[in-house]
């Protein structure tokens, strides 16, 4: 396979310039890194960006995650490596990409065990970080990004 086009974000570089700014906000507002790793791991598995999914367990990696909870992540629900917040934390990661899955794409029981976990500022740090995975997954995929060309 062969890249249609550069990224994006690198074509127009105030869209990196907003990008990366909003990517700096969920840890900026105290959400852990490795938890926000493991969020980008399993949207870009979802969406099947392979860009994304290759480079984000190598992120993951480097804040000190463990190949065993990085190889379960997409099987986190019987997996015994996660904490319930990170539980909801997928849970809503997974609702939120999946849109179109469901008539109410996120449920209620998703999103209030999410607040069980997070307050208010925590939980819009989430939402944006999940809004924000997908905005690159699609930017990839559409454009046909190659795996391993980005190594963070």
């Amino acid at each position: 396979m062969q890249e249609r086009m550069g990224n994006p974000a690198l074509v127009l570089p105030e869209a990196m310039q907003a990008l990366n700014a909003l990517s700096k906000v969920p840890t900026e507002t105290g959400l852990s890194p490795k938890l926000l790793e493991l969020v980008n791991l399993r949207a870009s598995q979802i969406n099947g960006c392979s860009v994304c999914i290759d480079g984000h367990w190598r992120i993951a990696r480097k804040h000190g995650e463990t190949d065993e909870r990085l190889f379960a992540v997409a099987g986190w629900r019987d997996a015994p490596y996660y904490s319930e917040a990170e539980r909801a934390a997928l849970a809503l990661t997974e609702a939120v990409t999946r849109t179109s899955d469901r008539a109410d794409p996120v449920p209620d029981e998703i999103w209030d065990e999410a607040t069980r976990h997070y307050d208010g500022r925590s939980l819009a740090a989430l939402v944006i970080a999940i809004a924000n995975i997908n905005v690159w997954n699609r930017l990839n995929i559409a454009t046909r990004q190659i795996a391993g060309a980005w190594k963070p």
